[in-house]
């Protein structure tokens, strides 16, 4: 309820990489680089590029490992979520994006949309709502 969402648009920086879980899950991971770019004095002046770590689920997994590949330009909405370890008694962190929703950035060119044949494995019943009230989270 209280995440923080985060909108990002840049460049797909490697293919996507998708795993099966157990229980029949899948997760897709990728990279997206970012490069702000500023008109200043009548040129483009582009600034440091960020990289971030996106991760989706499921059938979100199955159609974004389909139909991104390295060097698309995409849009990408989410929660930002830290990842908190030890390594040699360090703490560490690293930000990335659990994407609810990604696409091509059609501001760099076109796509073409096709519904995939709907099976059983695509649908993804919500959980049932906590007791404090808080909306459901699909699984």
């Amino acid at each position: 309820m209280y995440d923080t969402q985060i909108t990002l648009t840049g460049w797909v920086g490697g293919e996507v990489t998708l795993r099966e879980l157990a229980e029949g899950r899948q997760v897709a991971s990728f990279r997206v680089a970012c490069t702000p770019t500023r008109y200043r004095d009548g040129e483009w002046i582009k600034g440091t590029t960020s990289w971030h770590t996106v991760k989706v689920w499921n059938r979100l997994a199955r159609h974004v490992a389909a139909s991104l590949h390295s060097g698309d330009p995409v849009v990408v909405h989410g929660r930002l979520v830290a990842d908190l370890w030890e390594r040699e008694g360090k703490p560490q962190t690293s930000n990335e994006v659990v994407a609810s929703a990604v696409g091509h950035d059609l501001s760099h060119g076109t796509t073409t949309f096709a519904k995939p044949a709907a099976t059983v494995s695509d649908v993804e019943p919500l959980a049932a709502p906590t007791v404090d009230g808080a909306e459901p989270q699909a699984a």
